[in-house]
This record gives structure tokens, C-alpha cells and sequence, in this order.
């Protein structure tokens, strides 16, 4: 059932439009006594949203896995507690028949398997909802992986785009969700990004690329891909052992150093992050391995995002920003690379960031400290999220290796300082990557004395941090009630309207397929949407009225 197109459809867009339904409910509900326990029921609701998305992506597969993930790297635009239900949303899935592997790599080599490799283990060593991958060996005797596409995946995939296409245009023109963020431009991000996992000759190229561009660094791997093996939906490359980055068991015995380990996955991850050109977009432990030698073994290049000469210059000034404690200059760079749009509090912005690096440059935290940093940071991310300021979709995925490969270096190392590894990388970079100006004079010794300014400065720093929560808060307050007075003149027509059109396209669609059960339901929901409307335009006269007053 769930390989059926029209099944697959219904059943996101409803999901989407149960949760867009709830949202919109609770927020009337509690437009205007919203407490601490009013707080706790919402965060239980996208709990429970978030449990019932990740129920239905194991149970449907294909792409509500991937954009489950996907999800749950857009800390800007996600609710931490969706976040969290999300963020561990593993990929696998049954494996397929050998029978049915064995038909897609006979009909892309267009010959029998026997012909392409001397061997070949019939059970997958790893199955996910792409792909899975088998252990094989060539006529020639060497040991391979060979990744083989699931059959219809391609097509299965197209369905789910063209359902999530009509979700977010739903949300863009039905909820005020639509009018925060960019909605085609991350949908365009997410569908080329995920799309070219669908391409195994891509991914070969990008394995080729990564194994050129790390063949001088020392101890560090990219497996060889045989293009002359591979097609768009069989990926042939070399056979690696290895365990897992984070299987501190192997490390402790094989006297891996976990603290040298980290640095120099900082090494690798901060030169990809730093310089124009690709990045490994999925850097998760299983796609790291290390050998008994302590050589770092990069594979699965599927999922890639690119960092384009503009930005990587941008980036760069971000970084000299923070450095030299020029939040102009920051904020700046911020808008350069999109993150603000129009209407964004520059000002208030460029003192959310002096505030939050004042803090950390500080160097003397103790339990007290970072308890206030905590308070600190909370009140940070509720004002952010209040400002039009988004991750742009093209970085969506910059973000997601940002955050997963912090997560493995925690588990290298719990007490890395990332700053102290960090900093000479950066300086170094910035060496070899001069900008044209002022700033392009300074040597590293400079860059590092500027850094250390805000050390001198603690008093001031101080202040600030307990001056600036208070100032953000009560701005807070004045920005929740006007924004609250508008948008509830808008939602209401916005969503009587969206109830209607909503019900009526469920009403049609399923008339045509004939599907009696499901028209009774859409029949159903069309009455109610019209009971709803009646009831907004009533209460939204109501409210007019009272305005004139």
C-alpha cells in the first residue's frame, strides 16, 4: 500500500494538515493567557507531532526519512522539542529481495552480475531507503562495495516531492509560517540536495574529489570509486574495514589518542567549512571510520553541499569580524550571506552577539556562570527566533555537518575546548586567505591580540550580561503584543479560507478515485471548515468592532 502514490499523498498532506490544524488551535486558544503550564502543553503537542512524523517516515520510508533529517537540522526554523524527537531518526530500513537487487545491477550493466564481479554475498552488509550495499569481489580479485539503488525508489521519491511541494504551499500562502521563512528557496535546496542522492555517477565524482583533495593530508582516507563499475544506479568502490569514529571501545584497544583524534577531525572539518568548494553535508559516525593505525576514513558522499567563492569570503569576514570584536562588520556579513531578512533589528542583532562572544571570551566559567549562560542563551534564541532571521536554505545543510560533527567531537573528547583547537586553524586560514583592505595586513600575532582584548574588558562584559537579558526581555514584551494584535487580524481570514479550499480539494480528489470511505470523511471536513469559517467571520467583526471604540 504504502508503494502507491495517491496513498503515499494523502497521507502526508494530511498529516501536515492535522498538525497545521492543531498549531493553529492551540495558538487561539491560548492567544492570551500563555504561562508556564500553557508552555508545557505546547511543548507536549510537538512532541507528540514529532512522534507521529517520525512513526510515519519509518512506516512510508523514501523521503520522509531524509526530510525528517533534514528537519532536524533547521534549528531556526524547528521547535527545539520537534528537534529532539528528530534528531536521532536513524536511516534504515528492510533490505529487498537479492532477486530484485540482482535486476537493477543486471539492467544498468546490461549484463549478467557474473559477467561484472567474481563474487558476490547475496545478504546486504547495509540496507537504507536509497540503497543497500553488498560485499563483492572483482574478476581481478579485489575486495569491493557495491551499493545497489532499491528499485522504484526514484519514483517513490518524485511522490513524496510533488506531496511536500503542496504542504508548503499550503503553509506559505494558508499560515504565517509561509511569511517567516523562505519557503520555495528551502524547498528547492532540499529537493536538489536530497535529489542527488538519487545519482550514484554523482556521488562517484564526489568521492574521486574528496580522495584528491585529502590524498597530502596524513592519515586521513577517501575510499577509490571505480567509474568504469558505476552507473546512476550501481556504485562499485574499494572495500574498507574500519570502526566507527565514536566506538571508544576500538580506540582504548588499539591506544588510539581520543584528544589528538578530535583535533584533527577539527583539522579536516574546519578546512571542508572554511574554503570555497564541497563539504561532506552528512559527517554522522558511521560515515568516519579510523583504522587500527589511527588513519581517518571518510566515506559515503551522497550527500554534499557546496560553499561558493562569494560566501567563503563572506564567511571569512564573519570570522575577522568576531576576531577583531567589529559587530558591524559581523552583523554585515550575516546579511551578505543571507541569513537576515528584510526587517531584521541590526542594531539589537549586534548586541545579542557582542553579548553572547563577550561571554564566552570571558575563559572563567564556573557552575554559577553557566547557569547564567544558559539564562543568557535562552533568552538569546527567544528573541532570534522573534527576528525575520533565517538559515539560508543553501546552508541548511552547512548547518547539519556543523552540528553533527560537534556531536562527535563531545564524544571524543568531553572537555574539548573547541575555541583553543579552533583558533590557530583559523588564523592560519586567514593567513592564506587574505582579503583585499585593512584587515589583510594583519598577521596572525595581530589577529591573536585582538582576540584576547575582551579578556582585559570582564567588568564591562559583566554588566552586559546582566544588563542585556533585561533590556531583550522587555523588548520582547512590547514585540509579543503588538505582533499578537496583528496577526490575529489576519489569521482568521487566513484560515477559514484555508479550511474551505483544503476540504474542497480532499472532496474532489477523492470523488474522482471513487474511494467512498475517504469522501465521507473530506464531506465531513467540508461542513465543518464551512461552520468554521461562519464562526471567524463573527468573531473577526466582533474584534473590529471593539476597535472602533
Amino acid at each position: 500500500m504504502k508503494k502507491f502514490s495517491l496513498y503515499r499523498m494523502f497521507i502526508i498532506i494530511t498529516m501536515a494538515v492535522k498538525f497545521f490544524l492543531q498549531v493553529t488551535f492551540f495558538h487561539k486558544r491560548y492567544r492570551k493567557r500563555w504561562t508556564s503550564r500553557t508552555n508545557q502543553k505546547w511543548e507536549a503537542l510537538l512532541k507528540r507531532q514529532a512522534a507521529e512524523y517520525r512513526e510515519t517516515a519509518l512506516r512510508l520510508e523514501g523521503l520522509l526519512i531524509k526530510l525528517g533529517q533534514f528537519l532536524s537540522t533547521r534549528a531556526d526554523i524547528m521547535p527545539a522539542a520537534f528537534i529532539e524527537e528528530l534528531e536521532d531518526l536513524i536511516d534504515r530500513v528492510p533490505s529487498v529481495p537479492w532477486s530484485a537487487a540482482k535486476a537493477v545491477m543486471e539492467k544498468e550493466w546490461n549484463k549478467s552480475y557474473t559477467s561484472m564481479l567474481q563474487q558476490i554475498n547475496e545478504e546486504p552488509v547495509a540496507s537504507a531507503s536509497i540503497g543497500q550495499v553488498y560485499k563483492a569481489l572483482l574478476p581481478n580479485g579485489t575486495t569491493v562495495a557495491v551499493k545497489v539503488q532499491r528499485p522504484g525508489i526514484d519514483r517513490i521519491i518524485s511522490t513524496d516531492f510533488r506531496a511536500v511541494r503542496i504542504v508548503m504551499w499550503l503553509a506559505e500562502v494558508f499560515t504565517p509560517f509561509g511569511k517567516q521563512t523562505d519557503l520555495p528557496a528551502l524547498y528547492q535546496e532540499m529537493e536538489a540536495t536530497i535529489s542527488q542522492e538519487l545519482d550514484f555517477l554523482k556521488e562517484s565524482q564526489n568521492g574521486l574529489y574528496f580522495k584528491k583533495r585529502y590524498e597530502l593530508f596524513d592519515k586521513i582516507s577517501v575510499p577509490f570509486y571505480y567509474e568504469e563499475y558505476s552507473t546512476k544506479k550501481v556504485l562499485v568502490m574499494e572495500w574498507i574495514e574500519g570502526a566507527r569514529i565514536t566506538d571508544l571501545k576500538f580506540l582504548e584497544q588499539n591506544g588510539i589518542d581520543r584528544r589528538n583524534l578530535a583535533a584533527r577531525l577539527v583539522e579536516i572539518f574546519l578546512e571542508q567549512l572554511l574554503q570555497e568548494g564541497k563539504f561532506h553535508a552528512d559527517p554522522h559516525p558511521g560515515n568516519i571510520l579510523v583504522r587500527k593505525d589511527g588513519t581517518i576514513i571518510l566515506i559515503d558522499f551522497g550527500m554534499i553541499g557546496e560553499i561558493q567563492r562569494n560566501d567563503a569570503a563572506y564567511m571569512r569576514q564573519l570570522v575577522e569580524g568576531i576576531i577583531l570584536e567589529d559587530y558591524d562588520q559581523v552583523v554585515s556579513a550575516l546579511e551578505s550571506l543571507r541569513f537576515l531578512l528584510p526587517g531584521a533589528d541590526k542594531e539589537l542583532l549586534k548586541n545579542i552577539i557582542q553579548t553572547l562572544v563577550g561571554h564566552y571570551t570571558k575563559h572563567t566559567f564556573s557552575l554559577t556562570d553557566d547557569f547564567l549562560m544558559k539564562q543568557l542563551l535562552a533568552d538569546i534564541e527567544k528573541i532570534v527566533k522573534d527576528q525575520p532571521i533565517q538559515m539560508p536554505s543553501e546552508f541548511a545543510f552547512f548547518g547539519r555537518a556543523v552540528s553533527t560533527f560537534v556531536g562527535i567531537l563531545y564524544i571524543l573528547d568531553p572537555d574539548v575546548d573547541l575555541l583553543e583547537v579552533s583558533k590557530p586553524l583559523i588564523f592560519k586560514w586567514l593567513q592564506e586567505n587574505p582579503e583585499p583592505g585593512p584587515v589583510s595586513d594583519r598577521t596572525a600575532i595581530n589577529l591573536l591580540m585582538q582576540s584576547v582584548r575582551p579578556l582585559l574588558s570582564i567588568p564591562r562584559q559583566i554588566q552586559q550580561t546582566l544588563d542585556e537579558p533585561r533590556k531583550y526581555r522587555e523588548w520582547k514584551q512590547r514585540h509579543e503584543h503588538n505582533r499578537l494584535e496583528h496577526d490575529f487580524l489576519l489569521s482568521k481570514k487566513r484560515d477559514a479560507l484555508f479550511f474551505i479550499l483544503l476540504s474542497f480539494i480532499l472532496t474532489a480528489v477523492t470523488s474522482f478515485f471513487q474511494q467512498e470511505l475517504w469522501l465521507y470523511g473530506s464531506g465531513l471536513l467540508l461542513v465543518i471548515s464551512f461552520l468554521y469559517y461562519i464562526m471567524s467571520v463573527r468573531a473577526h467583526r466582533k474584534l473590529l468592532r471593539r476597535g472602533k471604540k
